[in-house]
């Protein structure tokens, strides 16, 4: 193993709190080190570049790694986790103690080598190989961290992505604190979508964990993201998980009316006009956002299909088919009001 493999692993094991890594040009190790409040943030491989520049530079839990030595450093690690990994495939019984101990050099090698390749399948792979077996909550809880650590430097990266999932779906099963797990993945997927626009495996992700939301979570998920919605129109993941909430909510409203109970769909209606009545006011104020008007789409073909009769049962059951029909092409009258009135206003 190079000495420069067992620097790099030094650091990772004396520092378990690092929670964001990043490749710097050799050049930038100067400013590092000027702008850093002791000589002691910086650690210097043993085979440090010409110059006297070293090979990695640590302070506040940030690591930087040169981009010159990212090679060589891949290079050893993946031959220490490929050896690694073939010998615990050759283990027959894995309750031996051996494999215990093997599986541990496992996780160290694929954690190593994931951090200089977060597209490594095979290092995700037997990380999910050996924590099948494991019941602790901390082991899965550990994965979080890492898959969160190497998202800091590949924020679309769809192995991190999967990894948490997988991870997630484990915990769902025994863990009573889920909600609250569920919680910092939605703030760590904003995080991640502030410094990465765009970014649809981030957004994809978080409306993956709808499904294991509860019902008040939900409502405060669409209450949370509001803000963030406001102040990007133009990003359609953000709109795109907005959908997903609310088709959860009817979702519930459909369970729950076929069990007898109306209140919760005049509450599921008074979401979908106040999300009417809130699109539009950003239609208005942002004109031919086009992520804008798909959402208005959604909400508008939705509202049609699911309340237009629904809704006047729920309010005034005595009303007759041809009521609901007149309050159907109000509707459609006042869409087209907003199309025209948006039309006029734009400058194509």
């Amino acid at each position: 193993m190079s000495e420069l493999l067992n620097q790099f692993e030094y650091i990772l094991d004396s520092d378990p709190l690092i929670n964001e890594v990043g490749f710097i040009h050799p050049s930038k190790f100067a400013t590092l080190e000027k702008d850093s409040e002791s000589g002691s943030s910086r650690l210097k491989a043993s085979d440090a570049l010409d110059g006297g520049d070293g090979s990695f530079w640590i302070r506040d839990h940030k690591l930087g790694i040169s981009s010159e030595v990212v090679l060589r450093l891949y290079k050893a690690a993946r031959e220490q986790f490929m050896n690694a990994i073939a010998e615990y495939k050759k283990l027959g019984d894995l309750s031996l103690p051996s494999a215990e101990a093997l599986g541990i050099v496992v996780m160290k090698c694929s954690k190593t080598l994931l951090l200089l390749n977060y597209d490594f399948g095979t290092a995700w792979n037997s990380r999910k190989l050996i924590l099948s077996n494991k019941t602790q909550a901390s082991m899965f809880t550990y994965e979080l961290r890492l898959s969160a650590l190497v998202l800091s430097y590949s924020t679309k990266s769809e192995q991190a992505w999967s990894h948490r999932r997988w991870v997630i779906k484990n915990m769902a099963r025994n863990l009573t604190t889920l909600q609250e797990i569920l919680r910092e993945e939605s703030d760590l997927v904003e995080k991640i979508a502030e410094r990465s626009k765009m970014n649809y495996r981030a957004w994809n992700h978080r409306c993956w964990l709808v499904s294991y939301m509860d019902r008040e979570h939900v409502i405060h998920e669409l209450k949370q993201s509001k803000t963030w919605a406001r102040l990007h129109v133009a990003d359609h993941s953000c709109f795109h998980y907005r959908m997903r909430l609310i088709i959860r909510i009817l979702e519930d409203c459909c369970r729950k009316q076929e069990e007898g109970s109306c209140d919760s769909c005049v509450e599921v209606y008074l979401i979908w006009q106040e999300e009417l009545d809130w699109n539009e006011e950003l239609i208005k104020r942002y004109l031919g956002r086009e992520a804008l008007w798909l959402y208005r789409r959604f909400l508008s073909l939705s509202w049609i299909r699911h309340f237009t009769s629904d809704v006047n049962d729920v309010f005034s059951p005595q009303k007759s088919q041809s009521s609901i029909q007149v309050n159907v092409n109000a509707f459609l009258d006042k869409e087209l009001l907003l199309v025209n009135s948006c039309s006029e206003g734009s400058d194509d």
